[in-house]
C-alpha cells in the first residue's frame, strides 16, 4: 500500500518554475470556455425540453437526474483508467471535448429535422454528462503535470474563480440568446465552446511533470512515510480503504459537511425568502448573484493565502467562513435584516467554499502518487456530490415537517456542531497534519 499525507502547506515551497506558464493559461482558458457553454446549456436545455418538447414534470426530474447521475457513476472507473495511461493527456482531453461538441451539436440538428424527442435527449444529456467524468478524470493527473506542487492551491483556485465567473456570465448569455433564438439553435453555443477548448488544450505540453519524482518514477509529492506503490489500479476493496481515509481527512471532512448542509438549504432557501421573509423575485435574483463574486474573490486570493498563512490556517479561514455565512439568515426578519443575511450567505459561504476546496483538493493531488491522483481526487469529488444530493433530501423533509425557517435554522445547527469542534481541535493541536492517506 502506499502511505500518504496532506501536507500541512507551512512549509512554503522554495523557488519552483514560473507560474503560470503558457500550459496552464490554455487548460486554464480550455475549462473557461467550456464551463461558460455548460452553463448556457443548463439553461436552455430544461427549456428545450419544457418548450419546444412539452416535457412533463416527470420528464424534467429525469433530466436534472441524467445530468448528474451518469457523471458520478463513471468518474471512479474512468479515473482508474486514467490513472494507467502513460501518453499525453491533452490530445485526450481535446477528443473529449470533440465528443461533446458532438452530443451538443446533435440536439439542433435533430430538432431541425423533426426527429427530437424526449428519450434522445435523455440519452444525449446522460452521454454528455459521462463524457464530462472521463474529461475530468483527464484533468486532475493534467494539472499536476503542468503545475509546480508548491502552486496546486492557487491553481484550484484560478479554476475555482473561473467557475464562479461562468455561473455569472452563462445563464445571462442563454437568456439573452433565448430572447432572439429557439432553445435547441442556442445550445450550439455549448458545441462551439467545446470546439474552442479542444483547439486549446492543443497548446497544452505536459511532457514534464509538476513535482519530484524518484528513480522509479514514482512521485512522493511531499508523502510523510511514503513506499514505492503497486502498479495496479484500485480495486473494490482499496476504493473503500481509500474512502475511509479521505474521511479522516479534516478538511475534507469539513468540505463534505459544508456541502451537505448547502444540499439542506437548497430546495429551501427561496420558499424561505418568499415565504418567511417576504423578499421580492428581483431582489433575490440580484443577492444571489453575490455567490458568484464571492467564488472569484475566493479563487483569487486562495493562492497568496496559503502562501502566506500556510494550507492548514487557510483551510480553517474557509471553514470559519463557510460557519459565519450561514449566522444570520435563519434568524432574520423582513427587511433589511434578511438583505444582509442573504448577501452574507452568497458571499461569505462561496468566499470561504472557495478556499476550503482549493486547499483541500491542492493539498491531495500534491501528496498523491502520481498513479493514483485521478483515483484519488474522484473519490473526493465524489464524496462531495454525494453529501449534497443527500442533503436535498434531508432539507425538503424538514422544510415540510417544520417549516422553512426552522430547516435554515437546523442548516446553521449543524454546520456549528461540526466545524465549530474542528476549528478548536485545529487551533488546539497547533495544525497538526492528519493522518496519512492510504490507497
Amino acid at each position: 500500500m502506499t502511505s500518504t499525507t496532506l501536507a500541512d502547506g507551512d512549509e512554503h515551497a522554495s523557488a519552483s518554475p514560473a507560474f503560470p506558464d503558457r500550459s496552464f493559461r490554455a487548460l486554464w482558458t480550455a475549462t473557461g470556455l467550456s464551463q461558460v457553454g455548460s452553463a448556457v446549456s443548463n439553461v436552455t436545455v430544461p427549456v428545450c425540453a419544457a418548450v419546444t418538447l412539452g416535457a412533463s414534470p416527470l420528464d424534467m426530474t429525469l433530466l436534472a437526474a441524467v445530468g448528474v447521475l451518469p457523471s458520478l457513476l463513471v468518474r471512479i472507473p474512468a479515473a482508474a483508467w486514467s490513472d494507467g495511461l502513460s501518453r499525453s493527456r491533452a490530445p485526450m482531453m481535446a477528443a473529449c471535448n470533440l465528443v461533446q461538441a458532438a452530443i451538443m451539436g446533435l440536439i439542433p440538428l435533430l430538432w431541425w429535422l423533426g426527429a427530437l424527442h424526449m428519450v434522445l435527449l435523455l440519452v444525449l444529456a446522460a452521454a454528455a454528462s459521462g463524457a464530462l467524468a472521463v474529461y475530468s478524470a483527464l484533468g486532475s493527473p493534467l494539472l499536476v503535470r503542468i503545475v509546480p506542487k508548491a502552486h496546486l492551491v492557487e491553481a484550484n483556485g484560478k479554476m475555482s474563480a473561473t467557475r464562479s465567473v461562468a455561473d455569472i456570465s452563462g445563464p445571462a448569455l442563454g437568456g439573452a440568446l433565448l430572447a432572439v433564438l429557439a432553445a435547441p439553435y442556442v445550445v450550439l453555443v455549448d458545441a462551439l465552446s467545446f470546439l474552442a477548448s479542444a483547439a486549446l488544450l492543443t497548446r497544452v505540453a505536459d511532457g514534464k511533470a509538476g513535482r519530484s519524482t524518484d528513480q522509479d518514477g514514482t512521485g512522493q509529492g511531499g508523502a510523510v512515510g511514503a513506499v514505492k506503490p503497486r502498479k495496479q489500479r484500485l480495486g473494490a476493496a482499496a476504493n473503500i480503504r481509500l474512502a475511509v481515509a479521505l474521511a479522516r481527512q479534516s478538511g475534507l471532512r469539513a468540505a463534505v459537511t459544508v456541502a451537505f448542509v448547502n444540499g439542506v438549504t437548497q430546495p429551501v432557501l427561496v420558499l424561505f425568502l418568499v415565504r418567511s421573509v417576504h423578499m421580492r423575485p428581483s431582489l433575490i435574483g440580484t443577492l444571489l448573484s453575490f455567490g458568484a463574486v464571492g467564488g472569484v474573490v475566493g479563487g483569487m486570493l486562495v493562492g497568496r493565502a496559503q502562501k502566506r498563512f500556510g494550507a492548514a490556517r487557510t483551510l480553517a479561514l474557509g471553514t470559519a467562513m463557510s460557519l459565519l455565512s450561514l449566522a444570520l439568515l435563519p434568524f432574520a426578519s423582513a427587511g433589511p435584516g434578511a438583505m444582509a443575511g442573504l448577501v452574507l450567505m452568497e458571499l461569505g459561504g462561496s468566499f470561504g467554499g472557495t478556499l476550503l476546496i482549493a486547499t483541500v483538493f491542492g493539498g491531495l493531488q500534491a501528496c498523491a502518487p502520481n498513479e493514483k491522483i485521478a483515483q484519488v481526487m474522484a473519490m473526493a469529488f465524489v464524496q462531495l456530490q454525494a453529501a449534497d444530493l443527500i442533503g436535498v433530501p434531508v432539507g425538503g423533509a424538514l422544510a415540510i415537517a417544520f417549516g422553512t425557517r426552522w430547516a435554515m435554522v437546523t442548516a446553521f445547527a449543524l454546520l456549528a456542531v461540526i466545524l465549530g469542534p474542528q476549528l478548536v481541535r485545529w487551533a488546539v493541536t497547533r495544525w497538526a497534519p492528519d493522518p496519512p492517506i492510504t490507497v
